[in-house]
């Protein structure tokens, strides 16, 4: 009984927030300006569709490896991937490692780059 008790009244980590592209190109122009985590790979990043300007390049299979960094840089964190399955998972990580300011952009970089950003 204790265990379905305590299983009750475990603290949920907080949901990501979602952000529309606008909501984070004007984000990126404030101050401070979010640490946009870009967790696709390497050749996705590099790709056709490229990646927001100062993104970091954060593979999700290797996302643990990065953590610390991403958590230490001390600033709001955007995720990022193709669409946005992925990166909702890297926030949701984020999340339950105890990392406040999480948030997950909308519809990724497809959206980012549809609206000629």
């Amino acid at each position: 009984m204790f265990g379905a008790l305590a299983r009750l009244f475990r603290a949920k980590p907080p949901e990501p927030i979602w952000l529309d592209v606008a909501t984070l190109h004007q984000r990126l122009a404030g101050e401070p300006a979010p640490l946009v985590v870009d967790v696709r790979g390497p050749d996705e990043f590099d790709g056709p569709l490229g990646h927001i300007e100062g993104a970091l390049n954060a593979p999700f299979p290797e996302l643990a490896a990065y953590q610390q960094e991403i958590a230490a840089a001390g600033r709001p964190i955007v995720c990022v991937c193709l669409t946005d399955k992925r990166s909702s998972a890297a926030a949701t990580q984020f999340a339950a490692a105890g990392v406040e300011d999480v948030a997950v952009l909308l519809g990724g970089m497809k959206a980012w780059r549809e609206a000629g950003l």
